[in-house]
């Protein structure tokens, strides 16, 4: 009983993500090969993979790529941190302390939406998923380490991934 309401309970994610769909998220391809899955996230739910070489983030849920989208990482591969984190904080309009820029400012680099991942020593304020004021850096290495997307991109996701999901970034 307790395996047959875990199924259910997928089926539902998948189908209200499925409606959620934003317009520019993009399926994955047909007959395309999905990135491999780590050990013990077949069957947990959601969790994102960020790939630093094709400058993509995957939705997966269940285990299947079911999102993907466009992002930027660091400007060079050793900027963005590489390995298994968590969404520790989501923050709307986050002030963007460096500089002093608040949030929701047109100058805010972080865009509309940040959601921290917890590597290690940054309390989840350091490195994460962000939107941006630069949407034409979408698609390329331009960032100082954290992972960009457009805004409602970002704002998207915000919406639909909760605190506590699996984020990998690899190279």
């Amino acid at each position: 009983m307790n395996n047959l309401m875990y199924r259910l309970r997928g089926l539902i994610l998948v189908i209200a993500l499925f409606l959620a769909l934003p317009a520019n998220a993009q399926a994955l391809a047909p007959g395309a090969t999905p990135p491999a899955v780590p050990s013990g996230l077949e069957e947990e739910g959601v969790y994102l993979v960020i790939n630093k070489t094709s400058n993509r983030l995957t939705v997966f849920v269940n285990g299947r790529p079911i999102y993907y989208f466009a992002v930027a990482t660091g400007r060079t591969k050793a900027l963005t941190p590489t390995g298994q984190f968590h969404i520790v904080t989501k923050i709307v309009k986050p002030w963007y302390v460096r500089k002093q820029v608040p949030g929701g400012h047109p100058r805010n680099p972080l865009g509309s939406r940040w959601m921290g991942l917890n590597v290690p020593g940054t309390g989840g304020y350091t490195y994460g998923i962000h939107g941006t004021n630069r949407p034409y850096s979408i698609g390329s290495s331009a960032s100082s380490g954290c992972i960009r997307m457009h805004n409602r991109d970002i704002e998207w996701l915000y919406r639909h991934i909760p605190l506590g999901t699996v984020v990998i970034i690899r190279e």
